[in-house]
């Protein structure tokens, strides 16, 4: 399980790195951008398109890191209060429906990437195929995907997953509290 666990840590950490990377271009382009309209009043209508592409590529790459440190949005204090057992089948049946959700992103995003290079599909920017900014959406729900069924399946198995809320965290920062 640690070998599984240390796998979805490395492919969910490199998407991260890429949705980290994508945060810092879109700064840049949106510094460039400003600088451009108004310090010399020449604007660069392609950086809008670009900075958006980046944030979707950002959310989506980002998402499954999020899933593997359970830091997304949850209702910690349900699980709290369920005890060890019911706690441990709630986290495994919320893993399991992020990977249902995950798996028909994948599925939707790789019939969308089909399509739109099938009948020729280009974006405003001249040169940019459509398909090649879809392909962020199924490439980020693969990982989401991968995260969400190695954490169903240590939970299946009695293991633990890395990150996971045990219930002595400190709900606003996510730090473990002291116990008295």
């Amino acid at each position: 399980m640690n070998r599984l666990q240390r796998i979805t840590a490395a492919i969910a950490g490199a998407a991260a790195w890429l949705a980290s990377a994508a945060t810092v271009l879109c700064l840049v382009l949106i510094c460039v951008s400003v600088a451009a309209r108004y310090l010399f009043g020449i604007p660069i209508a392609w950086i809008d398109k670009a900075a958006g592409w980046l944030v979707l590529a950002i959310v989506l790459l980002a998402a499954g890191e999020t899933q593997r440190r359970f830091e997304h949005i949850g209702v910690d204090i349900a699980t709290t209060r369920l005890g060890p057992r019911l706690a441990r089948g709630a986290h495994l049946l919320g893993a399991l429906a992020v990977a249902v959700v995950a798996g028909l992103l994948v599925n939707s995003g790789l019939e969308t990437v089909a399509f739109s290079r099938m009948v020729g599909m280009q974006t405003e920017i001249e040169g940019i195929p459509e398909w090649w900014v879809q392909a962020i959406l199924p490439l980020g729900a693969a990982v989401l995907l991968v995260v969400a069924l190695a954490q169903a399946v240590v939970l299946a198995l009695g293991g633990t997953p890395a990150h996971l809320p045990t219930g002595d965290e400190d709900p606003a920062s996510g730090d473990r509290m002291l116990r008295e």
